[in-house]
């Protein structure tokens, strides 16, 4: 009998663990949706209303590849916005469009009540192993927090790499490692050899050396051809970057309560999704002596257009620069490194006139 052939959008590097939920818990195979491409935006805007955000037409255009890769397959998340209405819409376009496929929307699922989370994947695999799927998931979890742990030590070095691209050539082996590993034991091996030789590598990291915190909504935020590798491009320039916005902080580590105490001079209500993270980070880069602070969103997402005027008072509060980006289908890379080369320089001169 053949196995259902399963797939889920792009998204950093976080496909690996889910990867792993899905073949060695759910006993599927896994179709690893392509790259996305300027071909994957282009199917995704296609098919989708005009004003809905960058996400949507990014995750439609990435199962229509997974499709023509040969998914039956398919899984979309849920969210604290309109993500969690995606789901539903996107198997309304495909099914117009001709596709015969399952969808699974774990928007159904709700992680207070872990009992549907098993309803979800019955519909994945109605012959699965409970205790299978539960051995895999807390794997699947370890393997989150090392990629975060991993990518957080990439970000605050990878500026200073005495050899261009090693960073990047290492982050790829341990990703394809990653992928092999096969239980706990494997799993902590990886980490402790990658975490090591990530820091034989040689770099030359002055004593101070500027440090940009980056702060916005969840998928742009993490996913890297969504933002333009601005994480890359801020690399080149020799910056520290600080990101708090991860899996492991916001869905395993939350202290929600704390943010919303910390952040009442600044919000009284929360404002859905990722906002009171947005002003909390903010904050924090603020008190942490970064030099400015980039503001990653999609085109449309009400949440972060709304927390940009709280953003606005905090820069005159701690006199720190912050930098408003918007993605979009049609946004430009040459845009993207002309915008981020003049704050660059602004932060640079800054700087320099606050050590004399």
């Amino acid at each position: 009998m053949n196995k259902v052939r399963v797939s889920f959008p792009r998204f950093g590097s976080y496909n690996i663990p889910i990867e792993y939920i899905i073949r060695k818990g759910l006993d599927c195979d896994y179709v690893m949706a392509p790259p996305i491409t300027k071909k994957t935006i282009e199917l995704g805007a296609k098919y989708s209303p005009d004003f809905v955000c960058t996400p949507f037409k990014y995750h439609l255009g990435s199962y229509i590849e997974a499709i023509d890769d040969g998914a039956t397959t398919l899984v979309q998340v849920g969210g604290a916005c309109r993500l969690g209405y995606y789901g539903e819409m996107h198997e309304q376009i495909l099914k117009d469009l001709g596709y015969k496929v399952n969808f699974v929307n774990m928007a159904n699922a709700n992680f207070n009540k872990p009992l549907t989370f098993y309803d979800e994947f019955k519909k994945i695999n109605p012959n699965m192993n409970v205790k299978k799927v539960a051995k895999a998931t807390l794997l699947a979890i370890k393997m989150v927090e090392i990629i975060d742990k991993i990518e957080d030590y990439i970000r605050e070095n990878v500026g200073f790499e005495v050899v261009e691209g090693s960073f990047d050539k290492l982050h790829q082996d341990f990703l394809e490692d990653l992928r092999e590993v096969e239980d706990k034991k494997e799993l902590n091996i990886i980490y402790k050899l990658y975490m090591r030789k990530f820091k034989n590598l040689k770099i030359n990291k002055p004593k101070n050396p500027l440090k940009v915190g980056i702060i916005g909504e969840y998928y742009t935020i993490m996913d890297e051809y969504s933002n333009h590798y601005m994480e890359k491009e801020l690399a080149k320039r020799g910056i520290v970057i600080e990101r708090w916005m991860n899996i492991s902080n916001t869905l395993f580590h939350n202290y929600e309560k704390e943010i919303k105490q910390s952040i009442k001079k600044y919000a009284k209500f929360d404002m859905g999704a990722t906002a009171m993270y947005t002003i909390k980070k903010a904050i924090d880069y603020a008190k942490d002596g970064c030099d400015g602070i980039i503001h990653v969103k999609s085109f449309g997402c009400t949440p972060e257009i709304d927390t940009m005027p709280v953003l606005q008072r905090i820069s005159e509060d701690y006199k720190i620069p912050i930098i408003y980006f918007s993605f979009d289908t049609q946004t430009s890379d040459v845009g993207i490194n002309t915008r981020v080369e003049a704050f660059y320089d602004m932060i640079m001169m800054r700087k320099g006139e606050m050590m004399k």
